[in-house]
């Protein structure tokens, strides 16, 4: 029985990660039309915002909102627009965004 609880619960931990659900909602919540996880678009590439985020405590939460509210000037004049996103969504997708490479 342990193995089976074991194999359980590496499942949902997969299936569940960031990484994992939030390259699909990035998808469905139109977000690759302006961005790319490895080559600028209109919007930087998510390894690059990774990249200067890097070592910033409050980086998930300054994403989050932006990905709610949208925002201009971090990388250029290009706005990016507000998103139609919960705030559970936002987070997801920020914590995503912070794990590319």
């Amino acid at each position: 029985m342990k193995p089976l609880f074991a194999l359980a619960a590496l499942a949902a931990v997969t299936l569940t990660s960031p990484a994992f659900a939030s390259a699909d909602l990035a998808a469905k919540k139109n977000c690759m039309a302006c961005h790319a996880v490895d080559k600028k678009l209109v919007g930087p590439a998510y390894k690059d915002v990774a990249a200067k985020y890097k070592g910033d405590k409050t980086a998930a939460a300054k994403l989050a909102d932006k990905i709610v509210k949208g925002g201009v000037g971090v990388w250029g004049q290009i706005p990016m627009p507000a998103n139609n996103v919960t705030p559970d969504e936002a987070k997801a997708l920020a914590a995503w965004v912070l794990s590319t490479k």
